[in-house]
């Protein structure tokens, strides 16, 4: 009944899709996150949930969205409406379909998800089950920069909850996502002084020389066999060729396999941060482990048995893997509620300026999967 509702409906979900992905919804783009989320909001009240929706000055409003107000469901779903995409790449290159294949900015990462957590409840809802009562969903506007101003919504959501599903995109192998590395961002800021450099380099404290020893000292930090790993991404300083250079900055990554690492890490980085190594420069150090690592337990296991089962009567061969990439599922599973991620349509190159995608072939079939799972961690 929910896969022959999903593929009648196929062409209604395309259509939304396609609405969705033809707005810039950029981290920053609040005016643009924010049509987003009315377009949502509409689409779930139209469905008959309830939609809360959580108001920001500067980032785009979050949804909290539920069967009523007083429901007190035991499954949290969580998306994300913000791209990595600026302003315009919308009418740059819009949606369009290639095949069986959806290609547009954030076409997989993650505007398809949207379409799916809704279809998903409404073929719940036609099928005659009341399982849609018992999910909770966040979309929240700032995942892309580390969600912060929805972490906490999400840590209240979270609370008393059995299971986590969360809705990034499935892999191409059918894959779904039990554990994920940690985040941290760092930045450092290096201070020198300026001089002529062929006049009087001598007076000039270069604070790129400074900040090179640092690069040095911190990409000896990686541990790639145990899962750590330290990436100084961007580097920025200078005012001219000919000035000895008065001011540098460094953009850090940081991703680590399990908890106990945050602390060693931030305390190496915060040591090289102290370290001078060109006289009279000062250095400021900013940042933190963002995310912590989602990391597999016996009740994830068991989690991906019900899915499996799921999958099992879609016709779909569900496999598990582990990704370096971060994801708010990292907030539900350091809570101890057992998480799985990946539970998107399926398709690839999140992030991609031209090469990003959604399996429209598999949409209604991945969609149905995360209904069925719904329906079985209900009973």
């Amino acid at each position: 009944m929910i896969k022959t509702y999903l593929d009648k409906k196929k062409p209604e979900m395309i259509e939304l899709l396609e609405l969705l992905v033809n707005i810039d919804s950029g981290s920053y783009d609040k005016e643009g996150v924010d049509v987003i989320g009315t377009i949502l909001k509409e689409s779930f009240e139209k469905a008959g949930m309830h939609v809360k929706v959580h108001r920001e000055k500067e980032l785009g409003n979050h949804l909290e969205i539920k069967a009523s107000e007083e429901s007190e469901p035991k499954i949290i779903i969580i998306a994300h409406m913000d791209t990595v995409f600026p302003k315009g790449e919308a009418k740059e290159r819009p949606f369009k379909i290639i095949g069986e294949r959806a290609f547009g900015p954030g076409v997989n990462d993650e505007k398809a998800s949207h379409v799916q957590v809704l279809y998903a409840l409404k073929a719940l809802k036609a099928s005659g089950s009341e399982a849609y009562k018992n999910v909770h969903v966040i979309f929240n506007s700032d995942e892309e920069v580390g969600s912060p101003s929805s972490k906490s919504l999400i840590k209240q959501a979270a609370e008393n909850k059995d299971y986590s599903l969360v809705v990034e995109c499935a892999r191409p192998n059918g894959g779904i996502v039990t554990e994920r590395k940690g985040v941290g961002n760092f930045s450092l800021s290096v201070k020198g002084k300026s001089a002529h450099a062929g006049v009087e380099p001598q007076r000039g404290k270069s604070a790129i020389e400074e900040i090179s020893h640092k690069i040095l000292q911190l990409q000896q930090l990686n541990q790639y066999e145990e899962g750590l790993s330290v990436n100084v991404g961007l580097v920025n300083g200078g005012t001219s060729s000919n000035t000895v250079p008065p001011n540098a900055e460094a953009e850090i990554d940081v991703r680590i396999k399990g908890e106990e690492q945050a602390a060693e890490v931030t305390k190496e980085i915060s040591k090289i941060a102290q370290e001078e190594y060109v006289a009279g420069t000062t250095t400021e150090l900013k940042g933190s482990i963002s995310r912590p690592p989602m990391v597999k337990t016996e009740a994830t296991e068991e989690l991906v048995k019900v899915i499996q089962e799921a999958g099992d009567e879609l016709g779909m061969s569900i496999q598990q893997l582990s990704t370096g990439g971060g994801s708010d599922a990292s907030f539900t599973a350091v809570e101890g509620i057992p998480t799985v991620d990946g539970m998107g349509p399926m398709g690839e190159f999140s992030h991609s300026e031209t090469d990003e995608y959604t399996d429209l072939k598999t949409f209604p079939q991945h969609t149905a999967l995360l209904a069925k799972t719904i329906e079985k961690l209900s009973k």
